[in-house]
């Protein structure tokens, strides 16, 4: 089995520093906005399989709604059982509709 380095021992930029420090953030927020959003941190950990499990479905949904608020769907007052075009809104109901 051979062993592979993970860490270079180059010399790094200052600017390559910092690109990495405001990567960080980025990635900081991100974790903010999915906690407060769809509940990444509503979990007790109890396996590692179920927590990945968990923290997998949250992400997915935190995309899903940066989809949607990057691209609104449009027709919203459409009537009820008119399939939507895109993707994320495929079988959504118009707001202020029960689901039967």
């Amino acid at each position: 089995m051979a062993f592979h380095r993970c860490w270079s021992m180059r010399p790094v930029s200052l600017p390559e520093l910092v690109r990495v420090a405001g990567a960080r953030w980025s990635v900081e927020e991100c974790f903010q906005a999915t906690k407060n959003e769809v509940g990444l941190d509503h979990y007790q950990v109890r396996t590692h399989t179920a927590w990945y499990r968990h923290i997998t479905l949250a992400m997915v949904a935190h995309a899903h709604l940066a989809f949607l608020a990057a691209d609104p769907p449009t027709g919203r007052g459409e009537a009820i059982g008119v399939e939507s075009e895109g993707l994320a809104t495929q079988g959504a109901r118009p707001a202020g509709t029960i689901a039967a």
